[in-house]
C-alpha cells in the first residue's frame, strides 16, 4: 500500500552543451555511438493475460516489463523452519514466499513502501477482501486533505478500478489488533519489485487473487526487518 525510490540518470553532457558557450569545430568527425539493444524479455506465462471473469475486468499485463525473476514461480524454499502455509515478507528482495510442501515455495515479486520498511515481525492473516474498500486512516488525510472524501468517516472508496487496493487485499493483525499492514493488488507492473509504492506490500492483481485463493484466516505471516532507510510515512 507506500511511495518511495526514485532514480535519476545524469546528464552532465546535455549540461554542458546547454549551458556552455559553441566550441569550434576543430577536432575530425567521431564515427556514431551505436548503442546495444536491449534484451527481449520471454513471453509471460499464460496466467497475466487478461482476467474476464472478475467483477472488473483485469487488463493482461504488458510484455517487456516484468523481469522474469519477479513472474510468480514455485522455487526452493528458502524457509525451511517455517511450516507450510507461512507467509514471509521480504520488503528489500521484493519478494513474498508462501511457504509449501516438500521443500518448495510459490514466490511473487512485491512492490513495498514505507510500511514495509518501518514495520517488521510476526503477524496473523485475520480476513481477506475482494474488490476492497479503501478506507484512508485519519493520519493520512491529515497529510493528504484531498483524500478527505475517502476517509473512514466517509466510507472509504469503492472497490474497482482506480483502488489502491486492488483485486484483493488481506488484512495483518497482531495480538488482536489491525497493524494497518496490508498485501494487496494494484501494484504497477513496471513498479513490481521496487519500494515505490505508497501502500504496504502491492502485487500484481493476477498474482494477488492466487495468492488470495491459497491462503486460509489465521496463517502466520512474517515480515523481514528491511535494512533501507525509512524517509516515507502512511498507510492503506
Amino acid at each position: 500500500m507506500l511511495k518511495r525510490r526514485s532514480f535519476f540518470a545524469g546528464g552532465s553532457a546535455l549540461a554542458l552543451s546547454a549551458c556552455g558557450l559553441p566550441a569550434r569545430d576543430t577536432a575530425p568527425p567521431q564515427a556514431p555511438v551505436i548503442l546495444p539493444e536491449s534484451p527481449v524479455m520471454p513471453l509471460l506465462p499464460a496466467h497475466y493475460g487478461a482476467i474476464t471473469d472478475e467483477p472488473f475486468p483485469i487488463p493482461a499485463v504488458p510484455e517487456n516489463v516484468v523481469p522474469p525473476h519477479l513472474w510468480r514461480q514455485e522455487v526452493d524454499n528458502p524457509f525451511p523452519d517455517d511450516v507450510p502455509g507461512t507467509i514471509i515478507v521480504d520488503p528489500d528482495a521484493g519478494f513474498l514466499h508462501l511457504v509449501g510442501q516438500n521443500g518448495r515455495a510459490m514466490r511473487y515479486g512485491a512492490g513495498t513502501g514505507a510500511d514495509a520498511f518501518a514495520w517488521s515481525g510476526n503477524a496473523r492473516l485475520q480476513f481477506c477482501r475482494s474488490w476492497p474498500r479503501w478506507r484512508v486512516p485519519d493520519e493520512m488525510v491529515a497529510r493528504q486533505p484531498e483524500l478527505e472524501p475517502y476517509s473512514v468517516a466517509n466510507g472509504g472508496m469503492a472497490g474497482g478500478p482506480g483502488n489502491p487496493l486492488g483485486a484483493r487485499a488481506l488484512y495483518l493483525f497482531q495480538n488482536g489488533e489491525d497493524t494497518l499492514y496490508r498485501i494487496h493488488g494494484a501494484c504497477e507492473p513496471e513498479y513490481l519489485g521496487q519500494a515505490v509504492s505508497s501502500g504496504c506490500v502491492r502485487l500484481l492483481d493476477h498474482d494477488v487473487i492466487d495468492l488470495h485463493a491459497r491462503v486460509r484466516h489465521g496463517t502466520a505471516i512474517r515480515v523481514l526487518p528491511s535494512l533501507a532507510p525509512t524517509s516515507f510515512a502512511g498507510v492503506y
